[in-house]
């Protein structure tokens, strides 16, 4: 599927020093959004990435009405570039859509979404062992409403960006 894309007027992938990555500090050019009012998904669209303007009554920053899925894109043997596993974080959203009482995003879509905002940004996947490009598809409530209920409207986002290793000393959990 093709979705509406408007295009960055010029890459940043430019400035980026794929040989020191860390994790999640660096973003590609573009993201995925789909909003939800109306009973219903509505216009999907890719845009170049940037800052989400919100109220400070949003109803996610006072009931935390979001989910959130992660993913990796990484170049394969063959030269193409794979996604891990799809369909299995696509279904994992959709059950904790179902917990938080947030609309799914249609599987189609998700899955849609995920490969063409990697088809667009591919020069963002890394090509040094360890690295991948880290895909954070999430949904939080956005109605500016302030009472405790469900909200009646939500975005949907893609976002993506080249990674390292998640701890840069090697797997070293911490403590939350």
């Amino acid at each position: 599927m093709r979705f509406d894309t408007r295009k960055v007027v010029a890459s940043k992938i430019g400035t980026v020093d794929f040989d020191h990555l860390s994790f999640g500090e660096i973003f590609s050019d573009h993201m995925f959004r789909m909003d939800y009012a109306d009973g219903g998904w509505q216009e999907p669209r890719i845009l170049p990435f940037g800052k989400i303007e919100i109220l400070p009554s949003l109803s996610t920053l006072h009931y935390g009405q979001s989910v959130f899925e992660g993913l990796k894109a990484f170049h394969s043997v063959n030269g193409g570039i794979n996604i891990f596993r799809p369909e299995m974080h696509a279904e994992r959203m959709h059950h904790s859509s179902d917990r938080l009482c947030i609309p799914r995003v249609d599987k189609r879509m998700f899955l849609d979404a995920v490969e063409e905002l990697v088809r667009l940004d591919h020069e963002w996947v890394p090509t040094k062992k360890g690295t991948s490009l880290y895909i954070r598809p999430f949904t939080f409530a956005t109605e500016d409403y302030i009472g405790v209920r469900v909200s009646e409207k939500y975005s949907f986002y893609v976002i993506t960006g080249p990674v390292g290793a998640y701890y840069k000393e090697g797997f070293n959990p911490v403590s939350l």
